[in-house]
């Protein structure tokens, strides 16, 4: 079991990586993309996020850093969606991100994020039945 555990968080470092990436390479393109703040910044902070991420995962291996990765990813794959197939429009100091195109840094940042999200949700502990109630 801790070798299957040791691969998943493997595969989910690697996911949250791409995703890391991906986000920190085209920041500066989509620095023009402004409201209050630019999507580039989001791009940014996806990146740093994405990064901890990784870094919890790996090293620290706490269902808190677990969570904190899986829905990092998640809401990228929400954010990615969204603003591929809505035209929500300029959201309070969210810029309109909206783009209804597929290129390849979007398709591998999906795939990065999906990665992780599917690696990461069988690490989440579950209550065992054998295991004792404490209340």
């Amino acid at each position: 079991m801790a070798a299957v555990r040791l691969v998943l968080r493997l595969l989910a470092a690697v996911g949250l990586a791409i995703d890391a990436g991906i986000h920190a390479k085209l920041a500066p393109q989509y620095d023009a993309v402004s409201a209050s703040i630019s999507q580039g910044t989001l791009f940014r902070i996806e990146a740093g996020a994405a990064a901890l991420a990784v870094l919890l995962v790996l090293l620290w291996r706490r269902r808190v850093g677990d969570v904190f990765a899986l829905l990092t990813a998640a809401a990228g794959i929400a954010a990615l969606l969204v603003y591929r197939y809505v035209d929500v429009g300029k959201l309070g100091p969210l810029p309109n991100m909206y783009e209804p195109v597929w290129f390849s840094d979007k398709v591998w940042a999906l795939i990065g994020q999906a990665l992780a999200v599917l690696a990461l949700l069988p690490l989440l502990p579950r209550r065992r039945a054998d295991r004792p109630r404490v209340d």
